[in-house]
């Protein structure tokens, strides 16, 4: 199935030109981490290399263009989302994804949406595209990411690695005392009550 008309080598070059070189290599690093992901649990590779190389469309528009985007146009954003600059490129990325490169797949689209906050009843393929922005292999920690893989060959892998990630973040949060989303913490007392 085709899930976007545009190529990915024309999504590429777009992001090429809108993110800032670092940014990029962290893309194309997701893009990657998402295909393995994808892989190793028998979920659908095409979606995951798309919402892979998307998920961060937004995240060098300047807050004011960010914010701008979310008043105009999503408007069920939730308030303590707007507490931490750092997690607003989220939504907007969905958004670009959705109405300049014409992705009309649910789950691409909400696996996007979703990458930076985490929300409770995550599915499989939520979890895997939020963990390919921790865990890939071109700007992230290699340790972190080995200790990740590692966790994900044990018995509920996933969540055992996705709670890794919600504990790292939570606490860099709580070392810069930036404001956490009650969203945030929701997610890691749902993880914590499945991997116990």
């Amino acid at each position: 199935m085709v899930y976007t008309d545009i190529n990915i080598e024309e999504i590429k070059d777009w992001l090429k030109e809108n993110l800032c070189e670092e940014r990029y290599i962290h893309t194309l690093g997701v893009m990657d981490a998402a295909v393995e992901l994808a892989q190793m649990f028998n979920l659908n590779v095409e979606k995951a290399r798309l919402a892979g190389v998307l998920h961060d469309a937004a995240k060098c528009f300047s807050n004011e263009k960010l914010l701008e985007i979310i008043h105009e146009h999503i408007p069920e954003v939730h308030d303590c989302e707007l507490l931490n600059y750092k997690t607003l490129h989220a939504p907007v990325s969905a958004y670009l994804a959705k109405e300049k490169f014409h992705i009309k797949d649910k789950d691409i689209l909400d696996a996007i949406r979703w990458h930076t906050l985490g929300r409770c009843g995550m599915t499989e393929f939520e979890k895997i595209i939020f963990l390919a922005d921790k865990i890939e292999a071109r700007t992230r920690e290699a340790e972190f990411r080995h200790q990740c893989l590692e966790l994900l060959k044990e018995e509920h892998g996933l969540d055992k690695a996705l709670f890794k990630c919600f504990e790292a973040t939570i606490k860099s949060l709580v070392d810069r005392r930036l404001a956490i989303c009650h969203i945030t913490i929701d997610v890691y007392n749902e993880l914590l009550e499945k991997i116990i």
